[in-house]
């Protein structure tokens, strides 16, 4: 190891599920006023930092070939941002393990720059309240912000206003991806409902939910407003839902975010360990991981 460059630092970057999504509205500055409970998986990328020296980022893991250009990710934008609101800021050498798709639906970029930003505060002896950071996070993307502490919470304006933390029950969960990427731009675009009333109330509510049964119950009235949009630009996306319903056990079947990323919920752990083989069986060229969202 050079001289003034200290051990790697690891953070995990896990995946963000959102269990429901309502669109209450477009906004007069292009964006969309949303509502969503959202949750993490245990399963996601890995960032690791060694701070000293300049700034770099190596991007490998089965999923870096769709990853896009090194320069204008987000850890590195998370990085840059962070120096320019504190002088004599140490960085140093990132190297992202990407596990997750790709313009999925599961914030896997926004997931990284948090991770990051977790690194550079550890490595520079910050706190994880500290006010630069959320504002680094608010000013380089919308999920950002969810992504810095990685727990689960409501999201409400554009992304940027959210809960305080909630404790759920463990939800046991399948994710699955077709191997089909859709822009999260073209896919609000496709919005054209009406805007429905806002749910606050009903997702205030969740907090007094104690059970997984009572939370599957409260989920299973609840919905995903970009599903429609999606599957518009992305047919694939309804069959993913449809065979997610189909297995053994499937309590809900839902797209994340703006897709293409389905997930199905399921009472125990064997219940979807069992259902993700199934569905690799019939489905090969998915992208399958059984987890577990909390």
């Amino acid at each position: 190891m050079s001289v003034g460059v200290s051990a790697p630092l690891v953070e995990s970057a896990p995946a963000k599920v959102n269990l429901t999504l309502r669109v209450l509205g477009h906004r007069s500055d292009g964006y969309h006023e949303i509502e969503s409970l959202v949750a993490f998986a245990e399963f996601g990328d890995r960032l690791s930092f060694a701070p000293g020296g300049g700034l770099t980022l190596t991007i490998n893991g089965p999923t870096a070939a769709k990853a896009g250009e090194t320069d204008g990710n987000l850890v590195l934008k998370a990085a840059r941002e962070m120096a320019a609101r504190r002088s004599g800021l140490t960085l140093g050498a990132f190297r992202l393990d990407k596990r997750l798709p790709v313009a999925a639906g599961l914030g896997g970029g926004s997931a990284d720059a948090g991770a990051a930003l977790r690194l550079i505060a550890r490595a520079n002896g910050l706190t994880r309240d500290d006010p630069r950071l959320y504002a680094v996070a608010r000013a380089i993307g919308a999920d950002v912000p969810v992504c810095l502490d990685s727990r689960s919470r409501i999201m409400r304006g554009i992304g940027d206003i959210l809960s305080e933390p909630l404790t759920l029950p463990a939800l046991h969960a399948v994710l699955v991806n077709p191997g089909v990427a859709v822009a999260t731009k073209e896919v609000f675009a496709g919005w054209a409902s009406a805007p429905a009333p806002s749910s606050a109330t009903e997702l205030t509510a969740i907090s007094n939910l104690s059970t997984r049964e009572e939370l599957l119950e409260f989920l299973g009235a609840q919905s995903n407003d970009l599903e429609r949009p999606a599957i518009a630009l992305a047919p694939v996306i309804a069959d993913v839902l449809s065979a997610l319903a189909a297995l053994p056990g499937c309590r809900l079947a839902r797209m994340s975010g703006s897709g293409a990323t389905c997930f199905g919920l399921f009472a125990t752990v064997t219940a979807a360990q069992k259902a993700a083989k199934l569905l690799r069986g019939k489905f090969p060229h998915w992208w399958i991981r059984a987890t577990v969202l909390g």
